[in-house]
């Protein structure tokens, strides 16, 4: 169900591409069609990213049902307001030009972000569990650092819904810190199922583990204190500099993790797969 709703974003993002290169993203009085296809696509990443994380949790099965709810819920009262507002020409959060009954949608639509901010903590917290099995400790331990990352990007929507809007001064803008914390979720556990299939020995995979995800960690800090500032984070100064140099030390750390699985067993044989079918 979860991959299904996940997809589901997906197929809205590319209805809403082929809507707006006929008719443009402009939708009168306040609708921006372009808002709806990022947030609809990022949403199916997010929710696919949970649907693959929810097994290894080790919640009993009426838990994990309890929280998949919560998360198919919340996600699909979004992907209506998001997507059946900006056509309708509304702003779903921030509306100057809606009615009532609009103000009440987007009333409904703060609070279903805290529904899923509720199910996603819920999700995180047997993660961090002291004597947990365990089972596949590298991809886990990546995993931790990505729900460490979610809640700072989760703490940027709510400041939105608090300021009711996306700016801080006058080019701070929190959409970039709250994009930047929810990819950490594909990102950091990347780095760990990589290790995870190359058999890299465990002392030095975590090595790698913990130098791209705390270089990660480091970026969204850098990020969330320049918008603070009310600065952009698009351009050439010392925080967003150093915060470049961040993501060049966890892309560092993923082309290793690539180059060690290449050398694996697993890669080889994926490798003269791939040869095979004329790759």
């Amino acid at each position: 169900m979860l991959v299904m709703i996940g997809l589901l974003g997906f197929a809205l993002a590319a209805i809403i591409a082929l809507y707006i290169g006929f008719n443009g993203a402009a939708v009168l009085p306040e609708g921006n069609l372009e808002s709806a296809f990022s947030f609809d696509a990022a949403i199916g990443l997010f929710i696919l990213s949970i649907a693959a994380i929810m097994p290894l949790s080790g919640l009993s099965s009426r838990k994990r049902a309890i929280i998949r709810w919560l998360f198919i819920q919340g996600t699909l009262y979004s992907y209506a307001a998001e997507t059946i507002q900006h056509f309708r020409g509304i702003n779903p959060r921030f509306s100057q030009a809606g009615t009532i009954a609009d103000s009440i949608f987007s009333a409904l639509f703060g609070l279903e972000s805290l529904l899923i901010i509720v199910a996603t903590v819920l999700l995180a917290i047997p993660f961090f569990r002291k004597g947990r099995p365990e089972t596949r400790p590298l991809l886990v331990l990546g995993i931790r650092y990505a729900f460490v990352s979610t809640m700072v990007a989760f703490a940027g929507g709510v400041s939105m819904i608090v300021l009711q809007g996306r700016y801080m001064g006058d080019a701070g803008n929190l959409i970039v810190l709250h994009g930047l914390g929810f990819h950490a979720l594909q990102a950091l556990p990347l780095l760990g199922w990589l290790l995870e299939r190359a058999n890299t020995d465990g002392k030095t995979a975590r090595t790698w583990i913990h130098a791209g995800s705390i270089a990660w960690m480091i970026t969204i800090l850098l990020i969330a204190v320049q918008t603070a500032l009310g600065l952009t984070a698009f351009e050439l100064t010392v925080l967003p500099v150093l915060a470049g140099v961040m993501l060049l030390v966890w892309l560092a750390a993923a082309a290793v993790s690539v180059r060690k699985l290449l050398k694996s067993t697993d890669g080889e044989s994926l490798f003269n797969l791939l040869k095979d079918r004329g790759f």
